[in-house]
């Protein structure tokens, strides 16, 4: 192979490298809008649901419960392909391995969110006593746990991020990133001390999320772009 031949080999593979990586955030682009936009929907037409008392999480019960599921699996892998579109365009360095890497370990926490599913809980689905149950089963306490770990995951990535953002001179993306994680942190913190007892925390927290997965989403296409 002459030297031509092997410039436009290697001009090919670099080509075929960035369709790959773009690909892949664009997975993040969709993952936000899909997830909530089925969330949305979910929270006008579902029967006895108030967001004021119940988290996302407990739509997965029900006869519709597998709308829910199937967001949570299906927002999970594309996160996960983002998170790994990431890593490809950011290239390692401070912030590129282990930011990404965590993103995905968030998508595959809301993958396990789907799989374990929330216990009904408060009144939902129609039926459910009022209240909180008095035991958490097995595949809801791991929902919590895969909900935790999810979270936490992506709060640090946010930081991660931010610093990225900050060593690139680019501070308006560092604040959006540190404040993003910030408010996910505070309202998931909040959410945990009252139990979701509390409708202002639970409409708090289920604001940080949206937050969360709109971060997710804008970071996608920032580094597609």
């Amino acid at each position: 192979m002459n030297q031509s031949q092997l410039t436009t080999s290697r001009r090919g593979s670099a080509a075929s490298r960035s369709r790959v990586t773009r690909a892949l955030l664009t997975c993040g682009t969709v993952a936000g809008p899909l997830y909530l936009g089925v969330a949305a929907i979910q929270v006008l037409v579902r029967d006895g649901f108030d967001p004021r008392r119940h988290a996302i999480s407990v739509l997965s019960n029900g006869d519709l419960g597998w709308v829910q599921i199937a967001n949570f699996v299906v927002t999970g892998i594309l996160v996960v392909g983002a998170a790994a579109g990431m890593q490809r365009a950011m290239g390692g360095g401070r912030g590129g391995t282990w930011g990404p890497l965590l993103v995905g370990v968030y998508g595959a926490g809301v993958i396990a969110s789907g799989v374990f599913v929330a216990d009904p809980a408060d009144g939902f689905p129609p039926g459910t006593p009022p209240g909180m149950p008095e035991q958490v089963s097995w595949h809801g306490g791991l929902h919590l746990l895969a909900g935790g770990v999810a979270f936490l995951a992506l709060v640090v990535a946010t930081f991660g991020f931010a610093r990225r953002f900050a060593d690139r001179a680019q501070r308006g993306w560092a604040i959006y990133s540190v404040a993003t994680g910030a408010a996910l942190l505070a309202t998931w913190l909040a959410l945990v001390a009252t139990a979701g007892t509390e409708p202002i925390v639970n409409l708090a927290f289920a604001a940080g999320v949206v937050a969360a997965w709109a971060w997710v989403t804008a970071v996608a296409a920032h580094l597609r772009g």
